[in-house]
């Protein structure tokens, strides 16, 4: 695996990037001939690997690498659901599993996941008319050459019977700190449900929030065809947006003394700090984000700070950088180096 482990899209300009980290459209695709990954055996997968390289030998002529997720170690299989290019899952069972991934690492196939493919690209900002345009020229090049389980009646066919349909989810990664300072995040989230959509942390199912970060996605892929369902969450996450910003205007007006001082305060923190845990790097890192969108920070900062680090100072980043045997207390302190180092140069 290529050594640059940030990739170039955290960083490129996206639409409401102050409150929008990310976007990300996942599809789910299976084959009519072969067994669901969760009713086949360790042949069946491996024979369906084999066939897939061939089938779609055109992704490889096109900029993509195919791997085995045997042949990645743990540490490099951990970077990469780290940067959300493959879930948690694709890290285990690895001898059944396989990847491709483009050039720019923004798109990814996940083979032999919980469906036979699992398709998914990213982008920052707000971009899912983009992001579908590009991932469904894909999966029709890939129609072509495979056929898909589908139902005339069901759409896709899916391992979840959740996913049948449209076999679509989209996310967005928000930043909403104001939400969280303020107490009315609950409020808000709590009432996106209403609407089929799902909020979860930052590595996703199962995960908690940290940085203030969460991912909203819709849950609903049943009824309603991908253009809805990419409209339908768009229009909420506006409302978010909207929201958030409402609540960064509140708190500036009624709280700006200790506003100021809590982010001038995290900025010190990281500027001088000789170790930190990641999740307190994190917490800091957000609040300096806050208050570079906030105009809190008069100091000249590169405005892609967060998303630049976001993923670098993570575990498995710096086990991949510094060595796989960094034992935790090691890989705090080069945490903090990497920050100090980035701050202190600016």
């Amino acid at each position: 695996m290529k050594n640059n482990l940030v990739s170039d899209w955290q960083i490129e300009d996206g639409n409401e990037k102050d409150v929008i980290l990310s976007s990300r459209i996942r599809l789910a695709r299976n084959l009519k001939k072969y067994k669901f990954p969760n009713r086949s055996n360790y042949e069946e997968k491996k024979e369906l690997i084999a066939s897939l390289k061939r089938e779609l030998d055109f992704l490889i002529d096109s900029g993509f690498d195919f791997y085995l997720m045997s042949d990645l170690s743990e540490i490099e299989r951990e970077v990469l659901h780290e940067e959300h290019l493959i879930s948690q899952g694709h890290t285990e069972s690895s001898e059944t599993k396989a990847l491709f991934l483009n050039n720019s690492k923004h798109l990814s196939i996940m083979v032999n996941e919980e469906d036979h493919l699992r398709l998914q690209i990213l982008k920052a900002g707000l971009e899912f008319n983009d992001l579908w345009q590009k991932i469904d020229q894909i999966d029709n090049q890939l129609d072509e050459k495979l056929e898909y389980a589908f139902s005339d009646k069901w759409g896709y066919l899916t391992s979840c019977p959740t996913n049948v349909g449209t076999a679509l989810r989209a996310s967005v990664m928000c930043h909403l700190p104001a939400l969280v300072l303020s107490g009315r995040i609950d409020n808000i989230l709590g009432a996106v449900g209403k609407f089929g959509l799902t909020v979860r942390g930052v590595a996703g199912e199962g995960s908690s929030s940290e940085a203030e970060l969460f991912q909203i996605s819709n849950q609903i892929t049943l009824g309603f065809n991908e253009k809805e369902i990419i409209d339908k969450l768009d229009s909420v996450i506006q409302q978010i947006i909207a929201e958030e910003r409402k609540s960064r205007e509140y708190l500036l007006r009624n709280n700006y003394l200790k506003l100021k001082d809590n982010v001038l305060r995290s900025l010190g923190i990281l500027k001088y700090a000789y170790q930190l845990e990641e999740a307190e790097a994190l917490k800091y890192l957000s609040r300096i984000k806050f208050g570079q969108d906030a105009n809190l920070i008069e100091e000249k900062l590169d405005q892609d700070l967060f998303s630049k680090l976001l993923f670098k100072i993570k575990d498995a980043h710096l086990k991949h950088s510094f060595g796989m045997k960094l034992k935790q207390d090691k890989i705090n302190i080069k945490r903090a180096e990497i920050i100090r180092n980035i701050l202190n140069e600016e």
